[in-house]
């Protein structure tokens, strides 16, 4: 732990861990950025835990929606979404999830393509657009609807406090 320092002795983020394969005290280390470790700070300081911003979306995992990419012979650059439960605010917005038919087949939901401006090619990446914004304000989803890249959306999504949002 500790502070990580760059060259002009400006803290740029605090040590969690150390990669070591010796046990010394050398190796490679990670660091929480201090865009981060000031976001958590603030927040714990005014309401005494983290808050974690979602959209009420599920989505695949990056691998699958790879497959899913080799399967049907064409490229998904971005997150597939699985679910958009009614109660959710992607749900309000509109996000439509994939389905199942009685056949057995799959019908693709939206692909998010971007999340404010931001390109959305991995989970992380669309976590990490979430996680940036206040609870409570919009994020600007851009999606091509059942992963038709002829039919782009941009649509409002209101990004709602993880530990509050109760889904029926």
């Amino acid at each position: 732990g500790g502070p990580l320092f760059n060259s002009a002795g400006e803290v740029i983020g605090v040590n969690t861990a150390i990669y070591s394969p010796s046990g010394a005290n050398a190796g490679i280390g990670f660091a929480i950025p201090i865009d981060t470790v000031r976001r958590i700070v603030q927040q714990v300081i005014r309401h005494g835990r983290t808050l974690r911003p979602t959209l009420g979306v599920s989505v695949a995992d990056d691998n699958l929606t790879r497959n899913l990419s080799m399967r049907i012979g064409t490229t998904l650059s971005g997150v597939l979404v699985m679910d958009a439960p009614p109660g959710t605010p992607a749900h309000a917005a509109g996000i439509q999830g994939s389905k199942r038919k009685p056949d057995g087949s799959i019908v693709l939901g939206d692909l998010i393509v971007k999340a404010n401006a931001a390109a959305v090619r991995t989970v992380e990446d669309l976590l990490s657009a979430v996680e940036e914004v206040p609870l409570n304000s919009s994020v600007e989803l851009t999606l091509h609807r059942n992963c038709d890249p002829r039919r782009v959306e941009r649509i409002h999504v209101l990004a709602v406090d993880r530990d509050e949002m109760r889904v029926p």
